[in-house]
């Protein structure tokens, strides 16, 4: 007993040792920022005078302020219209590529590629696009007799809908592979045996493919809320959260408070907000985990 006991520790300080550099990691870059952002938030700072405490001031001033409402809006609109639109677009690229087609390589790298591209370099692209002046798209849509096209990343209606779309291209490739994988993993004896039964088509797709699909499923969504609530690179290159703040989004508006205008308090008051968000998405996800992949 004492000599599995003594192997027991050294396993387990073996097993510290090689976490260790990962937990310092984290502690030192992910966790003392947390706790230094909650602690800020409390405060009254500009980064040249010291810090004021004023409680619950940052809160109550989120609370009332027309434009934090407004981001968070935008914030809601951007997640819900982009997630589903790149899971669903990011299955059905997979469910393509896994029939075996010809030139699937070639596919593969081509759908994946957006998400290897720089969002910067990508969404300087997509912003001369939109154009609407001398942009690609709305020169398109005059050719099939559009006279009045859409202004896109000039007009409060369509701008957020333009950063939609380039969201959803870029991020399309990697839940396309994730659900690729997950369908690989399916084993064929299911797809045969439901075909015994009589399973063809959407039948086999709906008894057969979405329940195995369950897990992975679950992933996609989780990392696409946490990803589409913190946009930001296309929001600041493509219109700089105009006009009129229709595309302002949380971490933008963070990132304004804290580095535009200096409101250090404010912005980490803000961000504190964004991580209680994603920390109750994430948990609710979590809890309902269990009776997701049962019924897978």
């Amino acid at each position: 007993m004492a000599g599995r006991g003594s192997l027991a520790r050294r396993d387990a300080v073996a097993a510290w040792l090689f976490l260790a550099p990962s937990l310092v990691l984290f502690i030192t870059f992910t966790g003392l920022p947390v706790v230094a952002a909650f602690l800020i938030s409390f405060t009254q700072w500009d980064l040249f005078n010291p810090a004021k405490f004023v409680g619950l001031g940052n809160y109550m001033t989120l609370a009332r302020d027309g434009i934090f409402g407004k981001v968070m809006g935008n914030t809601a609109y951007f997640v819900l219209a982009s997630v589903p639109a790149q899971m669903v677009l990011g299955l059905a690229c997979a469910l393509a590529l896994n029939r075996g087609i010809r030139g699937q390589t070639f596919f593969r790298v081509a759908y994946f590629l957006p998400v290897v591209t720089s969002t910067i370099a990508a969404a300087l692209v997509w912003a001369w696009l939109f154009n609407s002046n001398f942009g690609l798209i709305n020169a398109l849509l005059s050719a099939f007799g559009i006279t009045d096209p859409p202004r896109w990343l000039g007009s409060t209606t369509w701008a957020l809908p333009a950063v939609i779309v380039v969201s959803v291209w870029q991020n399309v490739g990697y839940a396309m592979v994730l659900f690729l994988a997950g369908l690989q993993n399916i084993p064929k004896d299911l797809y045969d045996a439901g075909a015994i039964d009589g399973a063809q088509g959407w039948r086999r797709f709906y008894y057969i493919t979405l329940p195995m699909l369950s897990p992975t499923t679950f992933f996609v969504l989780i990392i696409s809320i946490i990803g589409s609530f913190q946009v930001f690179e296309l929001v600041f290159v493509m219109t700089n959260a105009g006009p009129a703040n229709a595309t302002n989004t949380l971490v933008f508006y963070i990132y304004q408070n804290g580095f535009q205008f200096y409101q250090m308090g404010y912005a980490s008051a803000a961000a504190m907000v964004l991580f209680l968000i994603v920390l109750i998405a994430t948990l609710v996800q979590y809890r309902l985990q269990t009776r997701w992949v049962h019924y897978g």
